[in-house]
């Protein structure tokens, strides 16, 4: 299945992991996560490219391109989550199975942080569990392109 791709999409300030509110997103660095995502592509056998931007215009390309190309889409909207309509129609539009990450429990925070745009235009929503949501989204990615 070594030609089964996923595109795995970092929203903004994700760059700054491990040093932005650690008590909330935790100490790893988004480098150490993309090694555990890539760790886990290798050992399901798939490609993946990882992206992470700041911008909403740059997601909605990822997007696009991932539609063309990709056969799943892995993505942590961030801040986005909550208002970005260019996203979700772009996650809508691209045919893709989408499986929306969060590494703190959107849910069990501030109340607008509890409504996600993306989630009614993705297969499923992980949340809460860390860098763990994304070696989870990448495993359901997979056994659904292998169904």
């Amino acid at each position: 299945m070594a030609d089964t791709t996923i595109m795995v999409i970092h929203g903004p300030n994700l760059d700054r992991l491990g040093v932005r509110e650690p008590g909330i997103y935790g100490s790893q660095t988004l480098d150490s996560i993309n090694a555990l995502i890539e760790q886990e592509a290798r050992a399901l056998d798939v490609a993946v490219e990882i992206h992470q931007t700041n911008h909403e215009g740059e997601i909605v390309s990822l997007i696009w391109d991932a539609a063309d190309r990709c056969d799943g889409l892995v993505i942590n909207p961030a801040a986005y989550t909550h208002y970005s309509i260019a996203i979700r129609d772009a996650i809508a539009g691209s045919g893709l199975p989408a499986i929306e990450v969060h590494l703190s429990n959107i849910h069990a925070r501030e109340e607008f942080r509890r409504q996600s745009v993306i989630a009614p235009v993705a297969r499923g929503q992980i949340s809460g569990l860390g860098p763990l949501g994304y070696v989870l989204a990448l495993r359901a990615l997979v056994s659904l392109a292998r169904d």
